[in-house]
């Protein structure tokens, strides 16, 4: 029996038109552009500004593009997934609002919340409903509005994160092609080192949330970091060497921007070059479940057919992982 697998066979990106940059950062809080640039390997990041706008506004964008790129009729969308951490509502979900919003009103759909491993969660599942057969063309969107749950007075946060969205089309396919496999952990012990307290149901909003900023993201910086390179490598060389991959066979690293040491220390771990890992941290920042779509639409037209790539990822919870893909067609 001839295999389903799920391929990717468009992708598109937006981000806002504004640029913060680390000096501009610099008249906001104590840092500057050599400490900011040393640490972490960004140069700037993008933020919506507007009344009203939220995470929603960018994937619609992105889903719109995507659209119109792949010749792709609305009406034909089975499922949207949406993976972000900053939904415009406690419900209904942003993925709801977004099918809505550019026709797809055939298609169920559903967030996922895993911080910055949320992409490559959803793009999971979304291969598992592609190759049970039930669905045809599912869109995987990874979108953050980060700039509407940090505060700006922190340094440790403020000068990392960014906002962003991308989305990719994925359709079956029986050629040995798409996703080939994932490995993915959580760890729940981590939430006293990533996390925004207030909001939920256990801390719900009130003066006093409000008054000690606890509606903002707390993070540890030391702990995160160490957990972070030691998972992301160890998840990235796993899935390698569970599919029998050289650091020859690997065409492309794919993996989240968090900081530029945690990646080098992921390919490093992979024993691959600095020419095939793909890179945009310096401009965007780190934009939580968008950072892999972004990198995949900014590296688009250097893709081939048959390409390997390894996405890896560590977020928040603590969730990290990893996915094998094999490209599924040549630059536009």
């Amino acid at each position: 029996m001839t295999k389903i697998r799920a391929a990717i066979t468009g992708v598109q990106g937006y981000v806002p038109d504004y640029v913060l940059t680390n000096d501009e950062l610099a008249t906001m809080v104590e840092t500057n552009d050599e400490w900011i640039t040393t640490r972490t390997g960004i140069k700037e990041r993008r933020i919506l500004k507007g009344e009203g706008k939220g995470t929603s506004s960018m994937a619609i964008e992105a889903v719109s593009g995507l659209l119109e790129k792949t010749s792709t009729d609305p009406l034909d969308i089975d499922l949207i997934i949406c993976a972000t951490i900053t939904p415009d509502h406690t419900f209904p979900a942003t993925a709801n609002l977004i099918g809505a919003a550019t026709g797809c009103v055939n298609a169920f759909n559903y967030d996922m919340s895993a911080a910055c491993s949320g992409f490559i969660y959803a793009l999971s599942a979304g291969s598992s409903f592609i190759e049970s057969g039930h669905y045809k063309k599912i869109i995987v969107i990874g979108g953050d509005k980060m700039s509407s749950i940090i505060d700006y007075t922190d340094r440790t946060t403020c000068i990392i994160f960014g906002d962003g969205a991308g989305a990719v089309l994925m359709e079956p396919t029986t050629e040995d092609l798409g996703i080939m496999d994932y490995m993915h952990k959580s760890d729940g012990h981590g939430v006293k080192s990533l996390r925004m307290k207030a909001g939920g149901s256990r801390f719900p909003a009130t003066h006093e949330t409000v008054d000690r900023r606890e509606h903002y993201v707390y993070q540890d910086g030391k702990t995160v970091y160490k957990f972070a390179v030691t998972n992301m490598a160890e998840y990235a060389v796993k899935i390698m060497e569970r599919n029998h991959l050289s650091s020859e066979d690997v065409d492309w690293l794919v993996p989240h921007q968090a900081n530029k040491r945690i990646v080098d220390a992921t390919r490093e771990r992979m024993g691959i070059g600095d020419d095939k890992v793909m890179m945009n941290i310096d401009k965007y920042g780190n934009t939580t479940s968008g950072t892999i779509p972004l990198l995949l639409w900014d590296y688009e037209g250097k893709l081939k057919k048959g390409d390997n790539l390894i996405l890896a990822a560590f977020g928040g919870g603590f969730t990290w992982g990893s996915i094998f893909l094999k490209w599924a067609y040549d630059p536009l």
